[in-house]
């Protein structure tokens, strides 16, 4: 578990940034191929793949930078606008990622007049592989998004080698039932209790989508993989990894967590989000249902 992949002097490049751009290509290639089967155009593909995991990235930044306000609270000026852009400070959000990912998406489709659903369900194998490097880069990272102190069996003890990266347990806006089970190791303050290992919860959600993908990819209704994706990984994310995870509370509805507790926090800001894209993409799944199956062509119907 270390951060980095590769340091050359004061250039480093980080193995969370590898791992999801790992899992994109595979993705791609994946898609690329399946696009050729499916008679579509495969350059246009290849364009929509790039421009689409730019405006991702930025999605990505802006979620987590208004999401995450705190961490950049003080500054102004340049030294503001330096911290946002510098994506190593913090962050990202990968549901910021997704959202502007299919915003650019829904333009393309619209100005090179295709039918954005032949191709969004194309890119469903990649963003879940992506989803499972970015959480193996997560447990590279160290305690990077990290689990609540939890007494049940599941709970996974960091390493100290291994917390020296990314402690966001043990820091001043620490909150006092959690203070107790911080201690000074090497000086520095460390979280030697049990919590859940959320990080490979969300590595898990990442391969289940991934089998999904290919078995929702053999309907004949376009669309249909596209929104059993945002159905599925809204529930996965938000009933299993989020429930655990260590994220501030929007509505205070419920809260245990220590040694001799699950460690369940109700309700985040993901857990709220996710809420009204699981009611659209069930009504969206259900209208797709209403109509008739299409036999696979090569012709690109228009949006």
């Amino acid at each position: 578990m270390h951060p980095v992949f590769l340091q050359i002097g004061n250039f480093t490049i980080a193995w969370y940034g590898v791992l999801i751009t790992l899992g994109i290509v595979i993705g791609a290639v994946i898609g690329t191929r399946m696009a050729r089967q499916r008679g579509l155009n495969e350059q246009l593909f290849s364009d929509l793949i790039l421009w689409s995991v730019v405006w991702g990235v930025i999605g990505a930044r802006l979620f987590f930078v208004a999401t995450s306000w705190n961490l950049f609270a003080g500054k102004s000026g340049l030294p503001l606008l330096l911290d946002i852009i510098n994506i190593r400070q913090g962050g990202i959000s990968i549901h910021g990622g997704l959202i502007f990912g299919v915003a650019y998406l829904v333009w393309a489709a619209r100005r090179h007049r295709i039918n954005f659903y032949r191709y969004a369900d194309l890119f469903v194998p990649g963003v879940c592989f992506g989803i499972i490097g970015g959480r193996i880069g997560n447990i590279m990272n160290g305690s990077d998004t990290v689990g609540r102190v939890t007494g049940w069996p599941v709970g996974f003890h960091w390493p100290a080698w291994a917390r020296g990266f990314h402690d966001s347990m043990c820091n001043p806006a620490t909150p006092l039932n959690l203070v107790q089970y911080c201690q000074n190791i090497g000086g520095q303050q460390v979280m030697t209790a049990p919590v859940h290992f959320t990080q490979l919860y969300g590595v898990i959600i990442g391969i289940i989508l991934s089998v999904l993908a290919f078995v929702w990819l053999r309907s004949p209704r376009p669309g249909w993989v596209f929104w059993q994706f945002w159905l599925w990984y809204s529930i996965l994310r938000a009933g299993w990894e989020e429930t655990f995870r260590l994220n501030p509370l929007l509505i205070k509805s419920y809260l245990n967590e220590g040694l001799n507790a699950p460690g369940i926090g109700l309700w985040t800001e993901t857990q709220l989000f996710s809420i009204p894209l699981i009611l659209l993409s069930i009504y969206m799944l259900w209208r797709l249902r209403q109509q008739p199956e299409q036999v696979k062509s090569t012709a690109q119907a228009p949006l």
